[in-house]
Order: structure tokens, then sequence, then C-alpha cells
């Protein structure tokens, strides 16, 4: 009756409800305000993507080229870039720099070459890296040094040594292929996630530093890819795991998301979390109630004992899809 009516002005004048109901009216006057802005020039840009050879980075090529975009495909392997190469027609031929992205060396040197090429980058996709799979107590130090050194140190390096370019033209696009994992972290999977957390965390900082020069930062962070990830993972020896994961088989196809990225980069998307419902729920369930979810973690550790069974069911990602 009148007197629920009354009540509920009440509370929509001033109360909680009227709180929340404001807030999600401005968020989502915010996203359409954000999709009627329009989108970044890809045409004619210079974009640079590592571990281009294969994978992710290997669809991440035939998605920009198709875009018009002028292409440097980076990697370790000359003779797979060109592979890359010749499956591009010859409208917009690519360039290719070959180095290894764990090389400090090698990175500032691959950085100059860039540069040299086109005089300037538009798009940086940092895509390039590698999985584990193990044990912690049976993995030595030097796996987790390297995965680290090319999942973090090299996008780090190569994205601060072509930074400066970038500021002084206030113009440029820093892209990196993050995991579900630099948000949540699963058994048998620690080396790859530490990588990945870090990396969520520098290019988060990245892009506050940045942005009063016009630059844009994005974090994508993809679920299970199918790509050979998983066969060329490390193990705790070093060696390599050679078996394709079941999780990773049934992962999203690669091309799907590489043309996320390239939405990404035309939408100027800072976050892009492109992960199935579960890893989504393990998402919020390990921010709303960590608890539980590390409850669940250490029941999943407990039932893959053997580092061979860590491919299983989960709220995993794999991550960048391109070799290094």
């Amino acid at each position: 009756g009148a007197g629920g009516a009354a009540a509920l002005e009440r509370v929509m004048g001033g109360g909680p409800l009227s709180l929340v109901l404001g807030g999600l009216g401005v968020l989502l006057l915010f996203r359409m305000v954000r999709r009627l802005r329009p989108g970044a020039r890809v045409r004619d840009s210079v974009v640079v993507i590592t571990g281009a050879s294969s994978g992710l980075g290997r669809e991440c090529a035939r998605v920009f080229h198709a875009a018009g975009a002028r292409l440097v495909l980076c990697g370790r392997h000359a003779g797979r870039l060109q592979e890359t190469v010749e499956e591009l027609n010859e409208t917009h031929p690519p360039s290719t720099v070959t180095f290894d992205l764990s090389e400090a060396g090698a990175v500032e040197r691959a950085a100059e070459e860039i540069l040299r090429l086109h005089g300037n980058v538009d798009v940086l996709i940092n895509n390039a890296g590698i999985s584990y799979r193990g044990n912690i107590l049976e993995t030595d130090l030097s796996v987790q040094r390297a995965v680290m050194d090319t999942n973090y140190f090299g996008p780090v390096a190569l994205t601060q040594a072509l930074l400066p370019s970038m500021v002084r033209r206030r113009s440029g696009h820093v892209v990196v292929i993050s995991s579900i994992q630099g948000r949540i972290a699963i058994p048998h999977r620690s080396a790859y996630a530490a990588s990945k957390h870090a990396t969520q965390a520098y290019f988060d900082c990245l892009r506050a530093e940045v942005e009063r020069y016009g630059l844009e930062v994005s974090v994508v962070s993809p679920g299970y890819i199918r790509t050979n990830l998983s066969r060329n993972a490390l193990t705790g020896d070093g060696s390599q795991y050679g078996v394709l994961d079941r999780t990773t088989a049934m992962g999203r196809d690669p091309a799907d998301v590489a043309r996320a990225v390239l939405e990404a980069v035309r939408r100027r998307s800072k976050d892009v979390l492109l992960a199935g419902l579960l890893a989504t729920v393990a998402l919020y369930l390990r921010t709303l109630c960590p608890a539980l979810f590390f409850k669940v973690m250490a029941m999943r550790a407990r039932k893959e004992q053997r580092p061979e069974a860590a491919g299983g069911g989960g709220a995993g990602g794999g991550g960048a899809g391109g070799e290094t």
C-alpha cells in the first residue's frame, strides 16, 4: 500500500540500495561511452609480436596481418618464423627479428633492430612464454629462474627497451598475454603461476605510470588454449613435459583468442579475462572466500600426486601460446 511505497521511497532516497543502483548506473553508462568511442586504427600500424612462430603468436600474426598491420615477427628460430611469413600474403610482407627473450643482451639488440626497421612501434604484443609442470619439492631452483626469465624478465626487458620511443611520440600500445594463473594459482604450476602473477603486477603498474603520456597497456588473461604450450613445458629437472594436457586439448581455439587480442587493441581494453565458467568462479572464490579456495586447491594437490596428472580438470589456465 501507500505505507510500503513510502518505505521504498525512503530507502531509495538515501539508503544503501540507492547507492548500489546508482553505482550500477554509472558503470553501465561508462561501458556505453567506451563502446561508442572510435576504435584504434590497426591498418598500417607497426605491430611487434613475440613468440610468432607457433601457437597464439602465429594466430596473432595472421589476424593482425589481415587487419592491414605492418608486422615485425619475433622468435628464437629463424626457420619457423619464415614459415609464418610464408603463410601470409605479400600485401604487407612482415619483417622478422630472431632472438632469445631470456637473454637480456639479445633483447636490447633486438629492440634496436626493431626500431631500425620502421622507426617506431605502435603496438607491442608480448606473447612468447614457456610453461611448467612439476612438484615444488622435486623442482630445481634453476627451473623456477628459467621460467621467470622468459615469462617475466623477457617481456619487461623488451617493453622497457621500446618504451622511450613510445613516450617520445606520445603514442603506443603495450599488450601482454598473461593467464588466468596471473590471478589464481593451482598445484603443480608454481613457476608458471608465479611468473604470471609478477607479469600482472608489473603491467598494472606500467599502465598507471604511462597514462599521462597517452600510452595504452592491455593485460589479456586466457584460460587454456589449444597450443603446444603444455608439450613444451619445463618439468622439475628442466626437461620438456612432452604431453598435451587434457584441459589444454579442450581449450580455446587460438584463432579466437587472437581475435580477442585484436579487439583489445582496437578498443584499448585495459584488462581482458578470457576464461570459462569454472575458472571465473575460482577467481571470485579466491577473492571472496579464500579459505574455501585453499581447501579445494589442497584437495586437488593430493589428488594429483604425480606431475603427469597435473593437467587434469580444474580452474587453471594456459597463457602465452608461442615459443620464446
